[in-house]
């Protein structure tokens, strides 16, 4: 067996209630002031607030940092690490999804690797030499599971493209994963953000670079996705529990095996019309499913169980079949469109270009042409 590196956590807190524990955290490493990440509708709805609630009980100091855009681009990146040297902060705490744990990675690295304060230059494998700022994440959606990754995602607005940073050094120290942060989650947002979570597993699970380690992880988060994506999108708790172990699972796996195409696709998109990144994975995760089928051996068969799929007696045409049909069924199910109104022909070449240059498509399983892309591309208009 080659060598495989697993990059994880210093630690991690799973439950009802996991953030009562941040203020022993932070004490126990001897902070005096946070600098809190967290984008502007989480404070606005008072999501953000249970866990400055707990610092200012604490006698905790903070400032907090909002200037996070669903996408978040170089610009909130750059303003953030002006705010944070400013703060006098020793500390970060990012609260939120993607965007203000994606936000909250930049800023932290850059702090203290200022060599690369062109955010461009992080994009790739990036060979920073310290570690971010310590931080603590605490995740308010069930999908993107950021806070157990060593990747994040940043826009580039005036290149009108996303680029995907890859770096050990940027990993939270301590993931916080509290299902009662997530409560409030919109129907919508729960329905992308676990369809994000199935695409990571999903993909984590068929990539080139997949191995049994990652393998086991990915097929677990698959079954429990199956098991309660509609149940969260019901509010239901024990569906959001799930969600949010769901999520985490994947991203340990994932996050240090790789993506796919899907996810080359659903950036490009994200970058040109703004289409919120669940959203756009869902949409092209069936798709892609189609494309790579031929090349996953039996693994399609292990998907469509976890799923819930019977497999008896079905050849492997027929299973790879049904779990297309079954990701698919649970995508409609959950509310998530099918086809993406804003795509215009005259962006194609610009779209297929773009996927096929992220750092995400090396991993499928199966390449593909500038005219493949364009073909599945083609499927949501």
């Amino acid at each position: 067996m080659s060598v495989n590196r697993f990059v994880l956590n210093g630690v991690s807190y799973h439950g009802h209630g996991a953030i009562q524990e941040i203020p022993g955290i932070i004490a126990s490493h001897g902070f005096k002031k946070a600098f809190v990440a967290s984008d502007p509708d989480l404070v606005k709805f008072g999501v953000t607030k249970k866990v400055t609630d707990l610092l200012d009980q604490a006698g905790v100091a903070y400032a907090l940092y909002t200037d996070i855009k669903p996408n978040p681009t170089i610009e909130n990146v750059q303003n953030g690490v002006r705010a944070y040297q400013e703060s006098g902060a020793d500390f970060m705490i990012t609260i939120g999804g993607g965007s203000s744990m994606d936000t909250g990675k930049g800023i932290g690295i850059v702090v203290n690797n200022p060599e690369f304060a062109d955010i461009r230059s992080l994009e790739g494998v990036a060979p920073t030499k310290h570690r971010t700022v310590f931080t603590i994440a605490v995740p308010t959606t069930g999908g993107t599971g950021a806070e157990s990754t060593i990747n994040y995602v940043i826009t580039d607005v005036e290149k009108k493209r996303k680029f995907v940073c890859v770096d050990p050094n940027d990993i939270p120290d301590v993931a916080v994963v509290d299902p009662d942060m997530m409560s409030s989650m919109p129907r919508g947002l729960t329905a992308s953000t676990g369809m994000d979570a199935l695409t990571h597993a999903i993909e984590g699970y068929t990539t080139a670079a997949a191995w049994e380690l990652s393998d086991c992880l990915n097929l677990e988060a698959i079954k429990l996705i199956g098991a309660n994506l509609r149940k969260a999108v019901a509010n239901d708790p024990e569906g959001r529990e799930g969600m949010a172990l769901a999520q985490y699972v994947t991203a340990m796996a994932y996050s240090n095996v790789g993506l796919g195409i899907a996810h080359s696709m659903a950036h490009t998109l994200g970058a040109v019309y703004d289409t919120p990144h669940g959203v756009a994975c869902a949409m092209m995760l069936p798709i892609v499913m189609e494309f790579n089928a031929e090349c996953t051996g039996e693994k399609f068969k292990a998907i469509a169980e976890a799923l819930g799929v019977d497999t008896a007696g079905m050849d492997q045409a027929a299973y790879r079949k049904a779990a297309v049909d079954a990701v698919r069924q649970l995508s409609v199910d959950v509310g998530i469109p099918t086809k993406l109104e804003k795509l215009k022909e005259e962006d194609l070449p610009f779209l297929c270009q773009s996927a096929a240059a992220d750092a995400c498509a090396p991993g499928n399983p199966r390449p593909a042409t500038l005219a493949q892309f364009e073909e599945m591309f083609r499927k949501l208009m």
